[in-house]
């Protein structure tokens, strides 16, 4: 399995270019834990692939300094960006 999540953050551009992107973000994140189990004592400090941010609050904590920051973010469906994460809440 490749990292294809950066490779596909650029070209989202409407709804199913989303949902790749998120999907394999997923699978990054999914391949990151199975690496960090499989060898700690590498990851120690910060996460396998690249993730700096491996629980949930840790991973929306850095998103929201990155949105407060402003220079990340071109205009979007603000409401559409909000229902997705709170679907990562309550969707089971």
């Amino acid at each position: 399995m490749t990292v294809r999540s950066i490779e596909l953050l650029g070209k989202v551009k409407d709804r199913e270019s989303f949902l790749a992107f998120a999907k394999a973000l997923v699978e990054e994140r999914e391949l990151a834990e199975k690496k960090e189990k499989e060898e700690p004592e590498k990851y120690g400090s910060c996460g396998a692939l690249g993730w700096e941010n491996g629980s949930i609050s840790s991973f929306l904590g850095a998103a929201l300094r990155c949105v407060e920051d402003g220079s990340h973010f071109e205009e979007a469906s603000w409401r559409g960006f909000a229902e997705f994460l709170y679907c990562g809440k309550i969707y089971e």
